[in-house]
């Protein structure tokens, strides 16, 4: 459609073109069985959780349909118990086939972990959109090392509305 009689109808022409020049979406994920950052780190460091190439890598059964969105500079966001921890920026999405002979999408990371302010999350299966006002801010550089405060204490004051 003309984008010119869009305008003059007062319509939006984003969403003619989907809504992707400049917008960035990011992926949330739960990391299960994982322990801590750092046990996400031991894992992506085996030859299981890389590509060809050495990256770490997730693979899922879902193919993002906002693909564009997230290699416009998106990040996966790793939930470890219960707690919005570290991002990883995605790097691409490969197509992989399993043993079942299924086409599956590999999410191809970063090496590094960024870890984030730790945000308190319910549990949910597969993974989920993250818009960019809803991600948790970075940690500045020194700051991962701080002490945490104890689950409980962080929850009781999620719930009150103080985190």
């Amino acid at each position: 459609m003309d984008y010119v009689i869009l305008w003059l109808r007062g319509e939006s022409a984003d969403n003619q073109v989907g809504n992707l020049v400049g917008k960035t979406v990011n992926l949330i994920k739960l990391s299960v069985g994982t322990e801590s950052v750092e046990g996400l780190s031991a894992w992506h460091a085996t030859k299981r959780a890389q590509t060809d190439d050495g990256l770490p890598r997730h693979v899922t059964r879902m193919w993002p349909k906002r693909e564009a969105e997230i290699l416009n500079g998106g990040s996966i966001y790793w939930v470890i118990k219960g707690e919005v921890l570290c991002r990883q920026k995605v790097l691409r999405l490969d197509e992989v086939f399993g043993s079942d002979g299924i086409r599956r999408c590999a999410i191809v990371l970063e090496p590094e972990l960024v870890r984030v302010a730790p945000a308190l999350r319910r549990p949910f299966q597969g993974w989920r959109y993250l818009e960019m006002a809803d991600a948790p801010p970075d940690l500045r550089k020194g700051q991962e090392d701080d002490v945490a405060l104890p689950n409980e204490l962080n929850r009781a004051l999620a719930e009150i509305g103080v985190l």
